[in-house]
């Protein structure tokens, strides 16, 4: 796996929550088990104090996107770097599948909230220093503020989705349509 990819664990984390809407999609044991289903971890020793860890995991998370978005870089990495901290990464090379020796963050940490905070940390460490921290994004469709990694190639990504993006789309062709017809 390339470790990168490991930032969708970030992204899935910080999802889980729409402030928007007034949603939460982390509150119980199996919450989190279906987030560690989704990104393709067993969802083992799973705790109910795994809940409120990783709940903070994920408020620190979207710090890091929202600093960036802001223009605030130094900020997004310092605590970054305190998430990379508290929760180490132990990488292992690993063969499977018929696939060549490659590189997997393991799970070794404690507890489910630690484990998939390392690696999710990780990821975004690596997109960050790779693509830059510009490329940290916070959907600007309203009122989703769903976090994404812009890994397009000139850019310019502004929503999580391309639903997002057909939606806030629309909605701006229906307001100038609206003010044509008004004025």
């Amino acid at each position: 796996m390339e470790l990168a990819a490991y930032a969708d664990h970030a992204v899935r984390l910080v999802n889980t929550e729409a402030p928007g809407r007034g949603t939460d999609e982390l509150r119980t044991t199996a919450d989190i088990a279906r987030l560690l289903h989704s990104v393709g971890r067993p969802p083992s020793r799973v705790t109910e104090s795994d809940v409120p860890r990783l709940r903070a995991v994920r408020a620190r998370l979207r710090a890091v996107f929202t600093d960036a978005v802001e223009g605030r870089p130094a900020d997004a990495v310092a605590t970054l770097n305190g998430l990379l901290a508290e929760y180490p990464v132990h990488p292992r090379v690993t063969g499977h599948d018929g696939k060549p020796w490659h590189i997997h963050l393991s799970d070794e940490q404690s507890g489910a909230a630690e484990s998939y905070a390392a690696v999710a940390g990780m990821g975004l460490a690596v997109q960050m220093t790779s693509l830059g921290v510009d490329r940290l994004g916070v959907c600007e469709a309203s009122p989703c503020r769903n976090v994404f990694v812009d890994a397009s190639a000139n850019r310019s990504r502004r929503y999580c989705s391309d639903r997002c993006s057909t939606r806030a789309n629309v909605a701006q062709y229906r307001a100038r349509r609206k003010a044509r017809a008004s004025g």
